[in-house]
């Protein structure tokens, strides 16, 4: 590796720096690749990557692929990247932290072309897709069923509470998953990294179950 690495934006840095930048300390520069673990193996092919300055990158679900700490590296260093990236993933921070653009995927080979990012796309309200109605069963069912039909689709009461308390429960998760992240950012210490990493990832479990929980209630309700 050479001593001083060229990045993208025409500044240099210290390979030393940027393998800092990565999660490895000096104490750990000297290690053989051997010996490193799985994830920091990982790590070490991402910057090996990135350091190659492409102008065109394509990540495929990197949230499944890479621990918090990697994630949060990544994260800081795309945020920085002039180039082009093509980002397949579920996960709605990463998302918005990164992208402008969407394609998104409704089934039965329908992309919609929406430019903004995720919350964007979730606020105009088009993230409900519109069922279709059958002709034929309305023909063939007396106008009274299609009505009690229509009343089980509605919320109840407790549905509507519940409903109501996501709404209000998801952006404090979203800020405290924001809080976290910035805290990690700033972190040095290793092992209070690998705690914050832990805190992160429980977050983002609750935020992923209750974001699929109001997308379920929003569609019965509509």
């Amino acid at each position: 590796m050479a001593e001083y690495i060229k990045l993208a934006d025409g500044s240099e840095v210290s390979a030393s720096a940027l393998l800092t930048q990565f999660l490895f300390p000096p104490k750990m520069q000297y290690n053989f690749v051997g010996k490193l673990s799985g994830g920091e193996k990982r790590r070490l092919q991402l910057m090996r990557v990135l350091m190659a300055n492409p102008n065109f990158l394509i990540l495929d679900e990197p949230t499944n692929d890479f621990d918090i700490m990697t994630l949060n590296v990544l994260e800081n260093y795309l945020e920085k990247f002039s180039g082009c990236i093509m980002i397949v993933s579920h996960d709605r921070y990463f998302m918005d932290r990164l992208v402008d653009h969407l394609f998104v995927f409704e089934g039965k080979g329908k992309v919609r072309d929406f430019p903004g990012n995720y919350s964007d796309f979730r606020q105009s309200g088009l993230t409900l897709k519109e069922k279709p109605t059958s002709t034929k069963s309305v023909e063939q069912k007396p106008e009274k069923s299609e009505t009690v039909k229509a009343d089980k689709q509605k919320l109840t009461f407790k549905e509507k509470y519940e409903l109501d308390e996501i709404s209000k429960e998801l952006p404090k998760l979203e800020k405290k998953k924001a809080n976290l992240l910035d805290e990690m950012n700033s972190e040095q210490d290793y092992e209070k990294l690998e705690s914050l990493g832990a805190e992160l990832k429980q977050v983002e479990e609750k935020l992923e179950s209750k974001e699929m929980r109001w997308l379920e209630l929003s569609e019965k309700e509509n």
